[in-house]
Order: C-alpha cells, then sequence, then structure tokens
C-alpha cells in the first residue's frame, strides 16, 4: 500500500512551513479583509463570517490561532489573502493564510509524532505530526479535523 499523500503547503509565521492534507481541503480562495464580516466577542483569532457559495463561513487566522503573530497585523485590508476551506464531518472553516507555497507529495511512514519540546503548546493539539524535509527544515503536519472541532470555536459554528 502506498503511503504517499497530497498536501498542501503553506507559510506558517515568517519561516516554518506548514501542510494540510489536500483531501481535508474542499476550495482555496483569495478573499481581502474588507470581505469579512466581523462579529463581536469572539476569541481575537476568529475574523468573523464571510459569504462564500451563499453560506456562511467563519474565517479564522490560523497563525493566531497557533500562537503565532497574528497575519492581519501585518497586512492591509485590501490586500487579498488566501483561505483554505477545510471540510470535516460536514462543517467548514476557512483558514487565513499568510502564503500558499505549493502541492506536495509526503510519505506519511515519514512523519513523526508530535514533540512537545519542537513546538508551541497551541499547536500540539492541532498537529498530526512533522516532517523532516530535504534541507532538513520542519514541515508541520495540521490535523484539519482537531482544527474545525476546536471547542474555542465550535460552540459557534
Amino acid at each position: 500500500m502506498d503511503s504517499k499523500n497530497k498536501f498542501l503547503s503553506f507559510n506558517l509565521g515568517n519561516i516554518d512551513t506548514a501542510v494540510i492534507l489536500l483531501e481535508k481541503i474542499t476550495e482555496v480562495v483569495p478573499i481581502s479583509l474588507t470581505e469579512i464580516c466581523s462579529v463581536p466577542q469572539m476569541h481575537n483569532y476568529i475574523l468573523g463570517i464571510y459569504n462564500w457559495r451563499g453560506e456562511m463561513l467563519w474565517i479564522i487566522d490560523l497563525e493566531e490561532m497557533l500562537g503565532y503573530t497574528s497575519v492581519i497585523q501585518e497586512a492591509p485590508l485590501t490586500l487579498k489573502m488566501m483561505v483554505i476551506v477545510v471540510q470535516a464531518e460536514g462543517k467548514y472553516l476557512g483558514l487565513l493564510v499568510r502564503k500558499l507555497i505549493d502541492i506536495c507529495w509526503l510519505d506519511t511512514d515519514l512523519m513523526k509524532s508530535p514533540d512537545p519540546q519542537l513546538f508551541k503548546s497551541d499547536i500540539i493539539p492541532r498537529l498530526h505530526g512533522y516532517f523532516i524535509g530535504k534541507s532538513e527544515d520542519i514541515i508541520i503536519s495540521l490535523d484539519a479535523n482537531a482544527i474545525i472541532k476546536s471547542p474555542a470555536w465550535e460552540i459557534y459554528s
């Protein structure tokens, strides 16, 4: 059985690379922050609601959720940013990310278990694990299901 899977890779923060299993991604949508309707009294990383295909799609700042500096602090409101729409158990969530990199094949047999000494505590519950890249860099493998089921945002879905 082949253990290679397709992943979408993107930047987390200024130097880290993360991936999400392509089969968990419904669509990638370019949007500007002005297209997101903010909702008061939410966690900082919950940016608000976006009209996606006539449906309400919650948008979160993935970097801020994972303990990085917020993407939106550095971006002008009119700048088009990428939202990765992930799906699990009939629920959809938009993940605002800094920059998409590529689609890549990774061997899941080579994935290492999350190590608390390598990752911030905000990331650990949302990780499948990590890969070591060709240039010895760490590639963070995020768990779309765990992100969607995050207790902090799930009560609003």
